[in-house]
């Protein structure tokens, strides 16, 4: 499984590129957009094809979900803990570690979860340089919940996450930080399909 995971900030023809990788196998898409307000949120989520609505994540503006046909809700580890997800677990909900004791403890409520920074980050200069969590996967003893990797994963080192026995992974630098983010997208894709 490949997800994209939104740029914070809103890009210059980026739901257009959007719809490009789900044309292209993109499995899912998270839509990370914490400046923008609901009527932004709409207008975003109407420029994507309506298709692919269904694999769309919405990490906030939830209300909006039944408007677009969205059934998918991410939470962050803090709203985990306070409980917020509790009202959604009819739908289908992933969440975010930074380890994989708190991975291993995770209830089968959640489909997957992503954890990072297995590799230095793309987007966050600094980020995830000392980090053990790529080794750490092999504890992995939670089979209800599915892993995915996240942090500065590109279409050289997608493999070396999958043979460490993740799920899936997330991209994000890789593909909004490229100049040509379709064909790095393709690139990543054909590596884990061939």
């Amino acid at each position: 499984m490949i997800i994209v995971i939104t740029p914070e900030e809103m890009m210059k023809n980026e739901t257009e590129l959007i719809n490009e990788l789900f044309q292209q196998g993109l499995d899912l898409l998270h839509i990370r957009k914490p400046f923008i307000n609901s009527v932004e949120m709409a207008d975003f989520i109407q420029n994507i094809n309506s298709e692919f609505h269904h694999q769309l994540v919405l990490h906030g503006h939830y209300d909006l979900a039944k408007d677009f046909n969205i059934s998918r809700f991410h939470f962050r580890e803090i709203d985990r803990q306070n409980g917020l997800y509790k009202s959604f677990l009819d739908k289908t909900i992933s969440t975010s570690v930074h380890n994989i004791e708190t991975f291993n403890q995770l209830s089968e409520d959640w489909e997957y979860a992503f954890i990072s920074p297995v590799f230095p980050s793309i987007s966050k200069k600094g980020y995830g340089e000392n980090s053990t969590i790529l080794n750490d996967i092999k504890k992995q003893d939670n089979p209800n919940v599915k892993l995915i990797a996240l942090g500065g994963i590109n279409e050289k080192n997608i493999n070396e996450a999958f043979e460490h026995g993740v799920d899936g992974v997330a991209l994000l630098g890789t593909i909004w930080e490229s100049d040509e983010p379709l064909n790095v997208f393709k690139k990543c894709r054909q590596n884990i399909l061939s």
